[in-house]
């Protein structure tokens, strides 16, 4: 009798064993299934929809979105439907690693994100461990593609940003006398600065006064726009974000400081700011691959959309991310590639494929990527004429 028992008890253990391992091995495949069972490729983004840049963050989210909806209702990818799960960092760079690691246990096997600069450094490190394929609709720090070769930008370059800005003030004879109020502690804002400040030199422009301020001491501006007044400054150049943008307006405002102001898409959001009174952006000019106002098909049925689902009209970083989705699909069709390969090896086949394609977006014609991530597309200008973001 105890033989007998022995035996059953152990026979139980091996049954157990095994249905242990059938459910591992279930798990595991359902990480890339629906929950029909269906296979689906996994799409996972990061951004602040909280806090101070939740502008961006929820622009991207939703631009994102559209793109899945529309490529699901057209077949999806190589025939594959597309999950998307967005997570937000509230833009904290250690939170935004945070959710990179909820999105992989989820079973995530490309991103785009991070949304800023900083949160994306953070989450490439960690992407290229994995050799996960990463597009960033809006990270636009250098520091976010060198030594990542699995990550790729949508937008420009913060030097890229910083020259075509210089270039297009002096082409366009704007301004001749420009002063220049930037954030040093921000990698996004010291990067455009530095390499505006260089091609303005190169164009002929002057710089008459270039004022910096810190994290710390993002409040009171006066200081920096007096300097820019007393010398002469026919446009100030704001190579920063919309929050403190929106300050630098009003207190030029206060101080009787009549003057043209130029931004990059980091002033992109500005018009969506609680409380703040958009008269004062009135002819504030930004660099910016998107204009909600333009007549093209893709951009009116984007806008469209967009306004019908969240009331709002889309800014370049909506815009940014749609194409980032559609550039996923793109270099994916390409290397033809499956969702139930490794993400290793998914990478290794986007990677090839998405210096092969060209893509027509609503954020440039003929969008090409170089091995190291960068983006190829015509910048564009806008101008704030009530209220509203019209094409330069």
């Amino acid at each position: 009798m105890k033989k007998l028992v022995s035996l059953l008890l152990a026979v139980a253990m091996v049954a157990t064993l095994l249905v242990g391992c059938g459910n591992a091995q279930t798990t595991t495949t359902d990480a890339n299934a629906s929950a029909d069972g269906q296979a689906v490729f996994k799409i996972g983004g990061i951004g602040p929809v909280t806090g101070a840049a939740a502008v961006y963050g929820n622009a991207v989210k939703n631009g994102a979105q559209i793109a899945v909806d529309e490529i699901n209702a057209a077949g999806g990818i190589n025939g594959v439907q597309v999950e998307y799960d967005f997570q937000d960092d509230e833009c904290d760079a250690e939170k935004s690693v945070n959710a990179y690691n909820t999105l992989k246990d989820w079973g995530m096997q490309m991103l785009v994100g991070s949304t800023t600069s900083g949160c994306c450094v953070a989450v490439a490190a960690k992407s290229a461990e994995d050799n996960m394929f990463q597009v960033t609709p809006s990270g636009s720090s250098v520091d976010c593609i060198n030594g990542n070769d699995n990550v790729y930008q949508v937008c420009f370059t913060d030097p890229n940003q910083g020259a075509a800005s210089a270039d297009y003030i002096a082409d366009n004879a704007i301004a001749s006398k420009v002063a220049v109020i930037y954030d040093s502690s921000d990698v996004y804002s010291s990067g455009i600065y530095e390499k505006f400040s260089a091609e303005a030199t190169q164009k002929g422009l002057e710089i008459v006064a270039a004022e910096a301020f810190t994290a710390d001491n993002k409040t009171d501006f006066t200081t920096q726009l007096q300097k820019a007044k007393d010398g002469g400054a026919e446009l100030v150049f704001l190579p920063i974000y919309y929050t403190e943008a929106t300050l630098i307006l009003k207190q030029a405002d206060t101080i009787g400081f009549d003057t043209k102001f130029f931004g990059c898409d980091g002033l992109d959001g500005i018009l969506a700011v609680e409380n703040f009174d958009v008269a004062l952006a009135e002819d504030v000019m930004l660099l910016t691959p998107f204009a909600a106002d333009a007549t093209d098909d893709m951009t009116k049925n984007f806008v469209a959309k967009y306004t019908e689902s969240y009331g709002e009209t889309p800014n370049q970083f909506a815009a940014d991310a749609y194409d980032a989705v559609y550039a996923i699909k793109a270099a994916a069709e390409k290397a033809g590639i499956s969702a139930d390969m490794s993400i290793s090896d998914m990478c290794e086949a986007l990677k090839g494929a998405i210096t092969e394609i060209s893509l027509d977006g609503l954020t440039g014609v003929g969008m090409t990527w170089n091995a190291e991530g960068e983006v190829n597309k015509d910048p564009k200008a806008v101008v704030i004429k009530n209220g509203a973001y019209v094409a330069m």
